[in-house]
């Protein structure tokens, strides 16, 4: 093994960089390309039980501190993602399948299939804050939380990891809520919920008014977030949100992640994001004398 090979939940990964859910995850091809750029494991977009379209256009607005979208989970459903999963699965690294449904038994119905496919774990999307009925609405209540994550893992026989919003004053109990209900690691966080107006038109851009900020503007909410839910869990930490470079990831990691996952960076700054991350990381233990990722989690709380 090497410095920069990380050990979650009994998942294996060569370094503790994920692709984040809802970037570069729709397709199979689009997974194993990821891999292929360095990425130590893959988050799939978000798949529900049946086809959905989104949201109508506007559904994304770049912004100088990150992206604000609003695509509202389309996706082929899971019975058509099968046939990407079967691609994925040839990447050689960890795939992680991320699924969103409404209530426990969609969820681990859902969850069942993606062990099927050959997932090496689950990821729950608990905080998608702009689709009614899914996400955010369902992730900010603790009690629906600790059920949903207790269905799912009586169903499958894999690690299960909970995505949790940062659009609550609820974070630790929801936090608990996972760890009580059996779940293996919680990611953390999701997109801000925010909204942007255009003053000539005077109106919201997005076409449903409001939408999730990630990139750069929201690296110092995650941060926070990972570095209360450490001191509360006993759970791992999966860091997500505004990591663009190898001092954004060790933020995460000091924090009290123990790997972190990359999306917005690749739009506004590209592929090469996983190998310039870890490239830079690598360089920072030869250092600072660290011989492990995991001797450099939640150092900020020593």
């Amino acid at each position: 093994m090497s410095s920069l090979s990380v050990r979650i939940a009994g998942m294996d990964l060569d370094n503790p960089t994920m692709l984040a859910s809802g970037i570069m995850g729709e397709t199979g091809p689009s997974l194993v390309k990821m891999a292929e750029w360095g990425a130590g494991a893959l988050v799939t977009k978000s798949i529900g039980t049946e086809p959905r379209n989104g949201y109508p256009n506007p559904t994304v607005v770049e912004l100088p501190f990150g992206y604000l979208n609003c695509m509202g989970l389309p996706n082929p459903g899971i019975e058509a993602f099968g046939e990407e999963m079967i691609i994925a699965t040839n990447a050689g690294i960890p795939i992680i399948g991320s699924i969103f449904a409404s209530d426990g038994d969609g969820f681990a119905e859902l969850a069942g299939q993606m062990e099927d496919y050959g997932a090496s774990a689950v990821e729950l999307n608990l905080s998608c804050p702009h689709a009614e009925g899914y996400g955010m609405e369902l992730g900010t209540d603790p009690q629906t939380v600790r059920s949903i994550v207790s269905k799912v893992k009586d169903s499958i026989g894999l690690p299960v990891f909970a995505k949790v919003t940062p659009n609550t004053e609820k974070l630790l109990d929801v936090g608990k809520a996972v760890q009580e209900g059996g779940g293996d690691a919680v990611v953390a966080i999701n997109t801000v919920k925010a909204m942007f107006i255009n003053i000539e038109m005077r109106r919201p851009v997005l076409s449903n008014i409001t939408g999730g900020l990630s990139g750069p503007a929201i690296r110092p909410i995650g941060v926070r977030c990972v570095y209360e839910l450490y001191e509360a869990l006993d759970i791992p930490l999966i860091g997500v949100g505004g990591i663009e470079n190898w001092r954004d990831a060790l933020e995460y990691i000091m924090a009290g992640a123990s790997a972190i996952q990359v999306g917005s960076a690749l739009g506004r700054k590209g592929l090469e994001s996983f190998r310039e991350i870890l490239g830079g990381i690598e360089n920072y233990m030869n250092i600072s004398g660290f011989n492990s990722i995991e001797s450099m989690v939640g150092a900020a709380h020593e």
